[in-house]
């Protein structure tokens, strides 16, 4: 019975707002690049769209079917991801995953939203989930990019 509440205490309050308000919900009408990513493990899916300006994410839509947990890393990439450049994207992403997977310290600032998801590191099925929107953004801004060079 242990596991099961620790189970439903994963699911906190906060992890449920989040969950409830992800900001740039839908998708862009003329993206540079888009992105779907999925977990095979639980079939939670997130579909990524962004343009870059002066290599800064400039504008950004996520269409998000996920678990409770994904949907909440999906809210706190995008309050966060207006303005940042790749670099700023990727360490977000490396510093969420270490802290998943490693016990690592909570991503820096804007990204520090991803302390809710703390206690789901002893979730490990739950990890790909999480690691959708920021793993799809890191993607998504990688190809804008690339086009915008070519």
């Amino acid at each position: 019975m242990s596991g099961e509440n620790d189970l439903i205490n994963l699911y906190s309050g906060r992890i449920l707002a989040l969950a409830a308000d992800i900001p740039h919900l839908g998708r862009l009408d003329a993206p540079m690049a888009s992105v779907k990513k999925r977990s095979p493990l639980c079939g939670s899916a997130v579909t990524v769209d962004l343009s870059v300006e002066d290599e800064r994410v400039s504008a950004y839509a996520q269409d998000v079917k996920a678990c409770a947990l994904g949907q909440a890393a999906a809210a706190v990439t995008g309050g966060a991801i207006i303005g940042r450049t790749l670099s700023e994207l990727e360490a977000a992403r490396d510093a969420l995953r270490a802290m998943l997977k490693d016990d690592g310290p909570v991503p820096a600032s804007p990204f520090d939203g991803f302390e809710v998801l703390q206690p789901a590191r002893d979730y490990k099925n739950r990890h790909a989930s999480i690691l959708l929107s920021i793993e799809a953004a890191c993607e998504a801004m990688t190809q804008a990019l690339q086009a915008d060079c070519a």
